[in-house]
């Protein structure tokens, strides 16, 4: 029945072949290369993750390692425009600053082996008081910022789906560095727990985007104008992250 539809069974493609990892000495600086074969690529084309803090080269099959030579070569040069805006060390540290919501925090240690971390006023500056081994700064940083931005994160959905009148079945804090928030067709929003560095508007536009995708699960011209009427001020917000926002995926925590 219905032959002109049949069609003839295609043949499976093969699995991609697993990364290949090496380091790239651009700048002065190491940075890891992964490459990646993609059966169905056409081109060699090269990616900066977030934060400048490794590359992702995908090849077509059959790429001669000259070729992928020759492509580095002629990229250096970009390569080392974009990657300058890129600090070598990003790593938190005593005595050095962390934003959160915006403002630069001067980090402190307590000196005292337990206690809670905190953001308070010392002096007439903002800080976040850290108590602990050094060796745990980073990590006693990064669950501070991931309880600040589930406070605000939370709050911020309940207002946005009010609006809306959607409900959303989960929230989840992650570390993404491929995209800032998602949601689900079933409702479950997740979002990089880094957006609670940047300033308070940025992070109202985010949680508005992810709740506006209950009801419009795609970025077409209805999904912007919803997610403008719960975020008028959407446009800088999205410039701020467009400019800002591989800085806060730079940031060592480990």
């Amino acid at each position: 029945m219905f032959p002109q539809f049949l069609r003839k069974p295609t043949r499976a493609l093969k699995k991609p072949k697993t990364p290949e990892s090496r380091e790239l000495h651009v700048a002065g600086r190491v940075v890891p290369l992964a490459i990646r074969e993609n059966l169905r690529a056409t081109r060699i084309t090269l990616r900066i993750e977030p934060g400048g803090r490794a590359l992702k080269m995908t090849i077509p099959k059959g790429v001669r390692e000259a070729d992928v030579a020759d492509f580095l070569d002629r990229h250096r040069g970009w390569l080392e425009v974009k990657l300058s805006k890129y600090s070598g060390d990003a790593k938190v540290r005593a005595g050095g600053t962390l934003a959160l919501r915006g403002v630069d925090h001067r980090i402190v240690p307590t000196g005292q082996l337990r206690g809670i971390t905190e953001a308070v006023m010392l002096d007439g500056e903002p800080v976040i008081r850290v108590s602990g081994h050094e060796e745990h700064l980073g990590r006693r940083l990064s669950t501070f910022l991931k309880k600040e931005a589930r406070l605000d994160l939370d709050r911020l959905v309940a207002i946005h789906t009010g609006r809306l009148g959607k409900r959303a079945k989960s929230l989840t804090m992650k570390d993404t560095r491929s995209r800032w928030g998602s949601c689900s067709w079933e409702g479950n929003l997740s979002f990089s727990w880094r957006i609670v560095m940047a300033p308070p508007e940025v992070i109202d536009y985010l949680a508005a985007h992810e709740v506006a995708h209950l009801k419009e699960m795609n970025h077409g011209p209805q999904f912007w104008a919803l997610c403008k009427s719960l975020c008028p001020g959407m446009e800088e917000a999205k410039s701020w992250l467009k400019r800002h926002g591989s800085e806060l995926h730079a940031i060592d925590f480990d």
